[in-house]
């Protein structure tokens, strides 16, 4: 059974970083997509960003220039370096993992971590 586990939420202020983690079980296939969503409470979910095993990545809109997105292949895990945080980036942020190529398309969920953006 895949497991990924999230880590590096919590509270900061406006212009603040943070940086989550995210490692996924061993799997004797490669996650050959590895990337992030949130949601915001009373939202949908929304595409952070995410990135393929031979490092193509994409983001969402409202990230781009803020948010890094990289990953640990050997590891399985991703990171996401998230800078210049605003009040609206406050959400739950879920990990995702994909066996396929597509950045932004996963199979399998962590169980999120918050974000809140506040001073």
């Amino acid at each position: 059974q895949v497991q990924l586990v999230e880590s590096g939420g919590g509270l900061v202020q406006p212009g603040g970083s943070l940086r989550l983690s995210c490692t996924a079980s061993t799997s004797p296939v490669a996650y050959n997509a590895m990337g992030w969503y949130r949601q915001a409470r009373g939202q949908e979910r929304e595409f952070v960003a995410g990135i393929t095993s031979s490092g193509r990545s994409k983001f969402g809109d409202s990230v781009k220039g803020r948010f890094d997105i990289s990953r640990d292949n050997d590891k399985n895990i991703v990171f996401l370096q998230m800078n210049r945080l605003r009040p609206d980036d406050t959400a739950v942020y879920y990990c995702g993992a994909s066996y396929h190529f597509t950045p932004d398309k996963y199979e399998f969920w962590g169980q999120g971590t918050q974000v809140t953006v506040s001073s």
